[in-house]
């Protein structure tokens, strides 16, 4: 089969479209026909490497799938061949109490496709049964793979750790991303007003199609001095945190008195400074978050599927242009997702 390789970490230049074996299955798994794979900030992360993780060369990329079931191991029962199915995209033991409480996520043996074990980025992949979650609603194939590590990382912020509720001021950074995208939509159907930041004047543009409802750009504007002007320089009761060291300090402040910081990534860097002095006085909460469980991921695949959020898609790509498509990620010129077709 075809599919995206790479031997060795560095640029996009490492990933090679090329001839693989197609995955063997054992009985508890699946054989998936890929019919879209989108890309995430991970897979540029484990392209590049990561200190003090070893990753299993030659690795094939890609956390977001779906397709349809092409084979199935002989102890598998609750899906069949030809199903359209969307994978979750993380894998655990499925027997630590974690994984038995609903917590999988949490599992220490968690990892995700595209990350310790081959992913989507093919025209085959393996899966466990317990990942095939039935393609909800009428959506596409394309639909479906910009859906679950973004908005699955999105819900898990704001409704399982931040506890976002009906009426509160929430700031939104990234708006363009995958994740920030996802998170204004979540925030909006809760009921909170949504302030959302981009790098530019139409992806704030696109951010208000979205539900945002007011929004800063970067580039220009001061984000502390713009939450503090648009909230009668009160701040906001949440802040959505993924960009890590540029946005740090102005996140931070930009919280009101009991205000809850929930972070999931640090794409611009991993060192952060916090007075402590500020957090105590003010009463603030510093949340980190890491995916979601895959009974959460049931939930938000229903109001995919009921058009209650929309999947945001920035374009289609032939899986060969794999290489490409990491060069836009790592410019940010996308607005939501990039998918790639095999």
């Amino acid at each position: 089969m075809k599919a995206i390789v790479f031997s060795e970490h560095g640029g996009p230049e490492v990933l090679r479209y090329t001839e693989v074996p197609e995955p063997r299955i054992n009985a508890t798994e699946v054989l998936v026909l890929v019919r879209a794979c989108a890309l995430n900030h991970l897979d540029l992360w484990v392209r590049r490497g990561l200190p003090g993780i070893t990753f299993p060369m030659p690795h094939t990329p890609g956390s977001d799938i779906s397709g349809e079931i092409a084979k199935v191991g002989e102890l598998v029962t609750r899906v069949k061949v030809g199903q359209k199915v969307v994978l979750a995209p993380g894998i655990s033991c499925g027997q630590c109490p974690q994984c038995l409480g609903g917590a999988d996520n949490r599992c220490r043996k968690y990892s995700n496709f595209g990350y310790m074990v081959d992913g989507g980025c093919a025209e085959y992949v393996k899966s466990p049964e317990v990942n095939c979650i039935p393609i909800p609603g009428d959506l596409s194939f394309d639909e479906a793979a910009a859906v679950p590590l973004v908005f699955l990382t999105a819900w898990h912020m704001l409704i399982a750790r931040a506890h976002l509720q009906p009426g509160e001021e929430i700031l939104v950074l990234g708006a363009g991303s995958g994740v920030g995208s996802a998170a204004i939509q979540i925030a909006k159907l809760v009921g909170a007003r949504v302030i959302a930041t981009a790098g530019s004047d139409e992806k704030l543009q696109k951010a208000r199609a979205l539900g945002a409802d007011e929004t800063i750009n970067h580039n220009k504007q001061n984000i502390q001095a713009e939450v503090k002007r648009l909230t009668d320089r009160r701040g906001v009761d949440v802040v959505f945190e993924h960009v890590g060291a540029a946005t740090w300090d102005m996140s931070v402040a930009s919280l009101a008195p009991n205000g809850r910081l929930v972070t999931c990534g640090a794409t611009t860097g991993y060192e952060a400074k916090l007075d402590l002095r500020f957090v105590y006085s003010r009463n603030l909460t510093i949340l980190g978050s890491y995916m979601g469980s895959k009974a959460e991921l049931y939930t938000v695949l229903r109001l995919v599927g009921e058009r209650k959020l929309r999947p945001v898609i920035d374009r289609v790509l032939p899986l060969s242009q794999c290489a490409h498509a990491h060069e836009l990620l790592e410019k940010r010129e996308q607005f939501g997702k990039i998918i790639l077709n095999p």
